[in-house]
Order: structure tokens, then sequence, then C-alpha cells
């Protein structure tokens, strides 16, 4: 059975390791989901996600409403993936020591502007927060593309390149 599935491109079952075992582990085991409500699952996370994201572009001259509105639209397409990989897979992934800066970052940016938003009610800081919210988001997704951070930093160097 187990060859059969490797063939239709299922994934072997993992034998269970004692490391994962507690609240994720428990987690993950009630998570199990087809494959098409896997896919409509990550399909409609990551439609709402964008949707949320382009909608909160409507309302930019409230700071508040549009890190709210920002913020979840990113929230939402960052747990669409869960659906494809599984919440331990996910964190995993997201803790990568390839990508755990970024991810960290992220989360941090996610939390400061829903801070400054929210609870300083200041605009400047909003925005500052929303920006470097929006840079961890492009350099977190460029770690899952095989060398794109490298390109991309080289020609960030080039264009900044300033001659004296």
């Amino acid at each position: 059975m187990e060859r059969l599935k490797l063939m239709l491109g299922y994934d072997a079952e993992p034998e269970p390791d004692p490391e994962d075992e507690g609240i994720l582990a428990e987690l993950n085991q009630y998570c199990t989901l087809t494959r098409k409500q896997r896919l409509y699952g990550f399909a409609g996370c990551m439609s709402l996600g964008l949707l949320c994201s382009l909608l909160s572009s409507l309302v930019w001259l409230n700071p508040v409403k549009f890190a709210i509105t920002y913020t979840f639209g990113n929230l939402l397409s960052l747990g669409s993936t869960t659906f494809l990989v599984g919440p331990m897979r996910q964190l995993k992934m997201m803790f990568d020591p390839v990508r755990a800066v970024a991810t960290i970052v992220y989360v941090v940016a996610i939390v400061l502007t829903l801070f400054c938003a929210l609870y300083l009610h200041d605009i400047l800081l909003t925005m500052i927060c929303i920006v470097v919210e929006f840079c961890a988001v492009i350099w977190y997704s460029l770690s899952y593309i095989p060398f794109a951070r490298r390109m991309v930093a080289s020609c960030l160097t080039r264009c900044l390149e300033v001659e004296v």
C-alpha cells in the first residue's frame, strides 16, 4: 500500500518522532484533511488574504484600518500554506535556519504594526511598521525560491552603489 501511495504522489507516513509529542503533535494529528480539502482550504485562505491586502489599499488614508486589514491579509496568506503542508511542517519550515531571521522579523513587524495602530494610534510609527512588514514578507517569501535572495541582494547592491 505504501508503494502505491508513493507512486500516486502521496507522502509516505513518517514514523512518529518522540520529540514531536506534545500539543503540536496532537494538533497535527487532528488536522488530517483530504488532498481536495487541503487545496480548497489553501485557495480560500489565500484568496481571502489577497482580498484583504488589496482592500486595505482603499483605506490607506486611515492607518489604523489599513494596518489591521493589511496585517490580517498577510496572516491569512501565510496561514494558507498550512493547509498544504500541515501545521508542524509549516512551523519547522518557518524556523528553518535559512528563514528563521526573516520569520522573526516578520512576526515582530506584525505585532508592532498592530500595537502602533491599535494602542499607540501613531500614524508615522504604524506606516514605518507596515513598510518593515512588507519588506519582511517579501524577504521571507524569497527564501522559498532558490537563489532569489542572492539575486535581489545583488541587484540592490548594484542599484545603490554610489561612486564618490
